[in-house]
Protein backbone atom coordinates (compact mmCIF):
# COMPACT_ATOMS: atom_id res chain seq x y z
CA UNK A 1 0.00 0.00 0.00
CA UNK A 2 1.17 3.47 -0.84
CA UNK A 3 1.13 4.79 2.73
CA UNK A 4 4.16 4.97 4.98
CA UNK A 5 2.18 5.96 8.08
CA UNK A 6 2.26 3.25 10.75
CA UNK A 7 -1.25 2.09 11.53
CA UNK A 8 -0.26 1.41 15.15
CA UNK A 9 0.18 5.14 15.67
CA UNK A 10 -2.95 5.93 13.73
CA UNK A 11 -5.57 4.30 15.97
CA UNK A 12 -4.12 4.08 19.49
CA UNK A 13 -5.02 7.72 20.13
CA UNK A 14 -8.72 6.79 20.18
CA UNK A 15 -8.55 4.51 23.24
CA UNK A 16 -10.75 3.73 25.01
CA UNK A 17 -12.65 2.67 21.90
CA UNK A 18 -16.42 3.11 22.14
CA UNK A 19 -17.72 2.37 18.66
CA UNK A 20 -17.02 1.20 15.12
CA UNK A 21 -18.97 2.43 12.09
CA UNK A 22 -19.17 0.62 8.75
CA UNK A 23 -20.20 1.80 5.32
CA UNK A 24 -22.13 -0.94 3.48
CA UNK A 25 -21.59 -1.01 -0.31
CA UNK A 26 -18.02 -2.08 -1.05
CA UNK A 27 -17.18 -2.12 2.66
CA UNK A 28 -19.32 -4.89 4.14
CA UNK A 29 -19.95 -6.58 0.84
CA UNK A 30 -18.53 -6.68 -2.67
CA UNK A 31 -21.60 -4.98 -4.13
CA UNK A 32 -20.13 -2.44 -6.52
CA UNK A 33 -19.79 -4.97 -9.38
CA UNK A 34 -23.51 -5.72 -9.01
CA UNK A 35 -24.38 -2.02 -9.07
CA UNK A 36 -22.21 -1.66 -12.16
CA UNK A 37 -24.06 -4.50 -13.93
CA UNK A 38 -27.45 -3.06 -12.94
CA UNK A 39 -26.47 0.38 -14.24
CA UNK A 40 -25.14 -1.10 -17.48
CA UNK A 41 -28.44 -2.91 -18.09
CA UNK A 42 -30.73 0.01 -17.29
CA UNK A 43 -28.68 2.62 -19.13
CA UNK A 44 -28.41 0.42 -22.20
CA UNK A 45 -32.17 0.03 -22.25
CA UNK A 46 -32.67 3.82 -22.49
CA UNK A 47 -29.91 4.23 -25.10
CA UNK A 48 -27.55 6.11 -22.81
CA UNK A 49 -24.22 7.04 -24.43
CA UNK A 50 -25.62 5.89 -27.78
CA UNK A 51 -25.96 2.38 -26.38
CA UNK A 52 -22.26 2.07 -25.52
CA UNK A 53 -21.89 0.25 -22.16
CA UNK A 54 -20.40 2.30 -19.32
CA UNK A 55 -17.01 0.96 -18.24
CA UNK A 56 -15.57 0.55 -14.75
CA UNK A 57 -13.59 3.80 -14.91
CA UNK A 58 -16.76 5.77 -15.68
CA UNK A 59 -18.66 3.94 -12.93
CA UNK A 60 -16.02 4.69 -10.29
CA UNK A 61 -15.61 8.32 -11.35
CA UNK A 62 -19.30 9.24 -11.58
CA UNK A 63 -21.38 6.77 -9.56
CA UNK A 64 -19.65 4.61 -6.95
CA UNK A 65 -20.11 5.84 -3.37
CA UNK A 66 -22.33 8.73 -4.37
CA UNK A 67 -25.86 9.56 -3.29
CA UNK A 68 -28.69 8.91 -5.74
CA UNK A 69 -29.02 12.65 -6.35
CA UNK A 70 -25.32 13.09 -7.11
CA UNK A 71 -25.27 10.02 -9.39
CA UNK A 72 -28.34 11.29 -11.25
CA UNK A 73 -26.77 14.72 -11.76
CA UNK A 74 -23.52 13.17 -12.99
CA UNK A 75 -25.31 10.84 -15.41
CA UNK A 76 -27.96 13.26 -16.65
CA UNK A 77 -26.71 16.84 -16.17
CA UNK A 78 -29.28 18.21 -18.62
CA UNK A 79 -32.26 16.32 -17.19
CA UNK A 80 -34.76 17.26 -14.53
CA UNK A 81 -33.54 15.67 -11.28
CA UNK A 82 -36.74 13.69 -10.73
CA UNK A 83 -36.47 12.17 -14.20
CA UNK A 84 -32.87 11.13 -13.51
CA UNK A 85 -33.82 9.65 -10.14
CA UNK A 86 -36.44 7.47 -11.84
CA UNK A 87 -33.64 5.77 -13.77
CA UNK A 88 -31.64 5.36 -10.56
CA UNK A 89 -34.66 3.75 -8.91
CA UNK A 90 -35.02 1.35 -11.85
CA UNK A 91 -31.38 0.45 -11.34
CA UNK A 92 -32.03 -0.21 -7.65
CA UNK A 93 -34.80 -2.68 -8.50
CA UNK A 94 -32.41 -4.52 -10.83
CA UNK A 95 -29.65 -4.40 -8.21
CA UNK A 96 -31.83 -5.93 -5.49
CA UNK A 97 -32.60 -8.91 -7.71
CA UNK A 98 -28.86 -9.48 -8.22
CA UNK A 99 -27.95 -8.86 -4.57
CA UNK A 100 -30.55 -11.31 -3.28
CA UNK A 101 -28.85 -14.00 -5.37
CA UNK A 102 -25.09 -13.45 -5.30
CA UNK A 103 -24.04 -10.87 -2.68
CA UNK A 104 -20.72 -11.78 -1.05
CA UNK A 105 -19.01 -10.34 2.06
CA UNK A 106 -15.64 -8.63 1.78
CA UNK A 107 -12.94 -11.14 2.71
CA UNK A 108 -12.37 -11.40 6.45
CA UNK A 109 -15.50 -9.44 7.37
CA UNK A 110 -16.79 -11.90 9.93
CA UNK A 111 -13.46 -11.95 11.77
CA UNK A 112 -13.75 -8.19 12.30
CA UNK A 113 -17.40 -8.56 13.28
CA UNK A 114 -16.31 -11.07 15.94
CA UNK A 115 -13.57 -8.69 17.14
CA UNK A 116 -16.13 -5.92 17.59
CA UNK A 117 -18.64 -8.21 19.33
CA UNK A 118 -16.06 -9.63 21.75
CA UNK A 119 -15.12 -6.14 22.91
CA UNK A 120 -18.72 -5.01 23.34
CA UNK A 121 -18.26 -2.00 21.09
CA UNK A 122 -21.21 -0.05 19.78
CA UNK A 123 -21.70 -0.28 16.01
CA UNK A 124 -23.60 1.39 13.22
CA UNK A 125 -23.94 1.01 9.47
CA UNK A 126 -23.76 4.39 7.74
CA UNK A 127 -24.60 4.48 4.04
CA UNK A 128 -25.79 6.53 1.09
CA UNK A 129 -27.78 3.50 -0.11
CA UNK A 130 -31.59 3.65 0.08
CA UNK A 131 -32.91 1.98 3.24
CA UNK A 132 -34.49 -0.90 1.31
CA UNK A 133 -31.10 -1.69 -0.25
CA UNK A 134 -29.23 -1.28 3.03
CA UNK A 135 -31.56 -3.59 4.94
CA UNK A 136 -31.43 -6.19 2.16
CA UNK A 137 -27.62 -6.25 2.20
CA UNK A 138 -27.39 -6.36 5.99
CA UNK A 139 -29.93 -9.18 6.12
CA UNK A 140 -28.25 -11.11 3.31
CA UNK A 141 -24.94 -10.90 5.20
CA UNK A 142 -26.58 -12.19 8.39
CA UNK A 143 -25.90 -8.96 10.29
CA UNK A 144 -29.42 -7.78 11.10
CA UNK A 145 -28.83 -8.30 14.83
CA UNK A 146 -25.31 -6.84 14.75
CA UNK A 147 -25.94 -3.17 14.03
CA UNK A 148 -27.51 -1.00 16.71
CA UNK A 149 -28.23 1.76 14.20
CA UNK A 150 -28.52 1.97 10.42
CA UNK A 151 -28.04 5.55 9.22
CA UNK A 152 -29.25 6.44 5.71
CA UNK A 153 -27.75 9.45 3.96
CA UNK A 154 -30.99 10.52 2.28
CA UNK A 155 -32.70 10.56 5.70
CA UNK A 156 -30.20 13.15 6.96
CA UNK A 157 -30.15 16.82 6.01
CA UNK A 158 -27.21 16.05 3.72
CA UNK A 159 -25.74 12.71 2.61
CA UNK A 160 -22.05 11.79 2.28
CA UNK A 161 -19.60 13.45 1.58
CA UNK A 162 -21.23 15.70 4.18
CA UNK A 163 -20.44 14.57 7.73
CA UNK A 164 -24.15 14.57 8.64
CA UNK A 165 -24.71 10.78 8.47
CA UNK A 166 -21.72 10.09 10.72
CA UNK A 167 -22.66 12.90 13.10
CA UNK A 168 -26.13 11.34 13.35
CA UNK A 169 -24.58 7.94 14.13
CA UNK A 170 -22.48 9.48 16.91
CA UNK A 171 -25.59 11.09 18.38
CA UNK A 172 -27.77 7.98 18.13
CA UNK A 173 -25.19 5.76 19.82
CA UNK A 174 -24.11 8.49 22.26
CA UNK A 175 -20.41 8.07 21.50
CA UNK A 176 -17.52 10.46 20.91
CA UNK A 177 -15.71 10.92 17.58
CA UNK A 178 -12.50 10.80 19.64
CA UNK A 179 -13.21 7.17 20.56
CA UNK A 180 -14.68 5.84 17.32
CA UNK A 181 -13.29 4.63 14.00
CA UNK A 182 -14.79 3.91 10.60
CA UNK A 183 -14.39 1.44 7.74
CA UNK A 184 -15.06 3.02 4.32
CA UNK A 185 -14.23 2.19 0.70
CA UNK A 186 -15.02 5.41 -1.21
CA UNK A 187 -13.51 8.90 -1.27
CA UNK A 188 -16.96 10.34 -0.61
CA UNK A 189 -17.44 8.24 2.51
CA UNK A 190 -13.92 8.87 3.77
CA UNK A 191 -14.38 12.63 3.41
CA UNK A 192 -17.62 12.35 5.37
CA UNK A 193 -15.94 10.49 8.23
CA UNK A 194 -12.95 12.83 8.34
CA UNK A 195 -15.26 15.86 8.34
CA UNK A 196 -17.04 14.34 11.34
CA UNK A 197 -13.70 14.17 13.15
CA UNK A 198 -13.43 10.37 13.07
CA UNK A 199 -10.41 8.37 11.82
CA UNK A 200 -11.21 6.25 8.78
CA UNK A 201 -9.64 2.98 7.63
CA UNK A 202 -9.92 2.84 3.85
CA UNK A 203 -10.69 -0.40 2.05
CA UNK A 204 -9.00 -0.47 -1.34
CA UNK A 205 -11.49 -2.97 -2.70
CA UNK A 206 -12.29 -1.05 -5.87
CA UNK A 207 -11.45 2.66 -5.78
CA UNK A 208 -7.92 3.89 -6.60
CA UNK A 209 -5.68 3.96 -3.53
CA UNK A 210 -4.48 7.52 -4.17
CA UNK A 211 -8.08 8.80 -4.16
CA UNK A 212 -8.71 7.17 -0.77
CA UNK A 213 -5.54 8.63 0.73
CA UNK A 214 -6.27 12.07 -0.72
CA UNK A 215 -9.71 11.92 0.89
CA UNK A 216 -8.00 11.53 4.27
CA UNK A 217 -7.92 7.81 5.09
CA UNK A 218 -5.74 7.10 8.12
CA UNK A 219 -4.37 4.03 6.37
CA UNK A 220 -5.50 1.53 3.74
CA UNK A 221 -6.21 -2.19 3.78
CA UNK A 222 -7.00 -4.50 0.88
CA UNK A 223 -9.71 -6.30 2.87
CA UNK A 224 -10.35 -7.41 6.47
CA UNK A 225 -7.75 -10.18 6.27
CA UNK A 226 -4.97 -7.63 5.67
CA UNK A 227 -2.14 -8.07 8.25
CA UNK A 228 -1.91 -4.27 8.47
CA UNK A 229 -5.41 -4.17 9.96
CA UNK A 230 -4.76 -6.89 12.53
CA UNK A 231 -1.51 -5.25 13.56
CA UNK A 232 -3.45 -2.05 14.21
CA UNK A 233 -6.18 -3.87 16.14
CA UNK A 234 -3.61 -5.70 18.26
CA UNK A 235 -2.02 -2.35 19.08
CA UNK A 236 -5.44 -1.05 20.05
CA UNK A 237 -5.94 -4.00 22.38
CA UNK A 238 -2.54 -3.41 23.95
CA UNK A 239 -3.26 0.30 24.43
CA UNK A 240 -6.63 -0.54 25.99
CA UNK A 241 -4.99 -2.98 28.43
CA UNK A 242 -2.35 -0.40 29.44
CA UNK A 243 -5.06 2.23 30.00
CA UNK A 244 -7.07 -0.12 32.23
CA UNK A 245 -3.95 -1.03 34.19
CA UNK A 246 -3.10 2.64 34.65
CA UNK A 247 -6.61 3.46 35.87
CA UNK A 248 -6.89 0.41 38.13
Amino acid sequence: MANDQAPERSLTKIVPVEAVFFDIDGTLCDSDPLHHIAYQDVLKEIGYNNGVTIDEEFFIKNIAGRSDEEAAKNLFPDWDLEKGLEVIHQKDVRYRVLAAQILEPVKGLYDVIQWVRERGLKRAAVTNAPRINAELMISKLGLSDFFQAVIIGSECERSKPSPDPYLKALKELNVSPDHTFIFEDSPSGIRAGVAAGIPVIGLATRNPENSLLEAGATFLIKDYSDPKLWSALQELDSAEAKLKEKNA
